[in-house]
């Protein structure tokens, strides 16, 4: 006879490898599908419902020309989202996945825009992982980047414009939900691409990471209750850091910084950490995701997956399926953007070898007429010059006229030697 604590054990183990069967069978179809799925193609049978195509608001005065992804993170079953994007120019491309994963709710949100400034183009990618509900991450995806925009310093002064929009944001996200007694929160990790000057800007737990010659270089520091200098400023501010199978907040909240979290909001605040990078040909890749990922993947895993698939949303998908496949428990949501400098750089070798090839010609040229050349640059030193034309003119002038000349050609002659 079985018990019942053994029989509900069972029961539940049963329902964990059912959910992660479905999990592995959504990944199956998704492999058969086209690796080059666009966002206006990708079936809505396995996807967010709500995916469309980028769209371009060509009311200026309102959003400045903003091009942006609007898709929803919310879906019946569970699915997964993918999509990608490129510059017009070619330089640029990026892809995104999101999946519920294990989780009985998604909680994950994600933006990509880009638009044009006073002629500068300006690319905007973001995660956004809610915590205690998808209120906060859904409010950041709909109105941080727009916020941004808006800044008037934004072009001149962006990591200030970016400090305060993250901080006013936040409470206008507190602001917005005063009367309800929901106390949600989220994370964002963002990068926001002006020309050639990368700035990425973080609170929480989500992360960004480059990828330079191969090697990956994290560009933000999780905000952990454990982190000497976060811990420091949680306890000056009066707030207490616990152990409760992890370190938190009070006990409560495993990140020291996130939007929302009205009650710890003295401790837990949503000032981001900005780090700045001017690109060059040796940056390949950003990978931006959320902890659903970065719980399982260590950084320098992310960029060599990453490098290993030529579309960045093959990428995304690799990835995102690569955390599930190693036991990710959460929400995993990822963006891959990919720099094409050969593109801009390819003319060149052309260009280089016509320039080569006329001075080739050149030379050759010059090597012809180079009797006259070196004549020419013979008479430069004096004392081979003096010698030649002295010893040779002299007899002819004298012969012909002894006259004035002669001593003006034997003083110049005797003032040289």
């Amino acid at each position: 006879m079985v018990c019942s604590s053994h029989l509900k054990t069972v029961i539940l183990q049963a329902g964990n490898i059912q959910r992660v069967t479905q999990g592995l069978a959504q990944f199956a179809n998704l492999r058969r599908s086209s690796t080059t799925i666009s966002v206006a193609r990708y079936s809505s049978d396995r996807i967010f419902p709500s995916i469309r195509k980028m769209m371009v608001d060509t009311n200026m005065a309102a959003s400045r020309g903003l091009a942006t992804n609007t898709s929803s993170e919310s879906d019946d079953d569970g699915g997964y989202a993918s999509g990608g994007w490129k510059s017009e120019d070619g330089k640029l491309s990026c892809g995104y996945s999101s999946f519920r994963g294990k989780r009985a709710s998604m909680e994950d949100f994600y933006d990509v825009k880009t638009c044009k400034i006073n002629g500068q183009t300006v690319c905007l990618f973001g995660i956004f992982d809610g915590h205690g509900g998808s209120r906060a991450a859904e409010y950041l995806k709909e109105n941080l980047f727009k916020n941004l925009m808006n800044h008037p310093e934004f072009l001149t002064k962006p990591r200030l414009a970016i400090s305060e929009t993250y901080q006013q944001t936040d409470s206008d996200f507190l602001e917005s939900g005063k009367d309800m007694s929901r106390d949600d929160g989220s994370t964002a990790s963002t990068a926001v691409l002006v020309g050639k000057h990368l700035y990425v800007a973080n609170v929480g737990d989500s992360r960004t990471v480059l990828s330079k010659a191969g090697k990956a270089i994290p560009l933000s520091d999780d905000h952990k209750p454990n982190r000497s200098d976060e811990r420091k400023r949680i306890e000056n501010a009066g707030g207490v850091v616990m152990w409760a199978g992890t370190w938190r907040v009070g006990g409560v909240l495993a990140m020291s910084r996130a939007f929302g979290n009205r009650m710890l909001k003295k401790f837990v605040v949503a000032e981001p950490e900005i780090q700045e990078q001017e690109l060059d040909e040796e940056f390949e890749l950003l990978v931006l995701a959320s902890d659903g990922l970065w719980d399982v993947v260590r950084n320098e895993d992310a960029v060599s997956l990453a490098l290993s698939e030529e579309e960045p949303e093959s990428a995304a998908r690799k990835l995102i399926e690569t955390a599930f496949s190693r036991g990710s428990p959460d929400n995993i949501t990822c963006i891959v953007v990919r720099f094409f400098h050969e593109v801009a750089s390819k003319p060149q070798p052309e260009t280089q070898s016509e320039t080569e090839i006329e001075l080739q010609a050149q030379t050759e040229h010059e090597t012809e007429t180079e009797p006259e050349i070196t004549t020419e640059s013979e008479t430069k030193p004096e004392p081979q010059i003096s010698t030649e034309s002295e010893t040779k003119p002299e007899p002819q002038i004298t012969t012909e006229s002894e006259t004035k000349p002669k001593p003006q050609i034997t003083s110049e002659s005797e003032t040289q030697t």
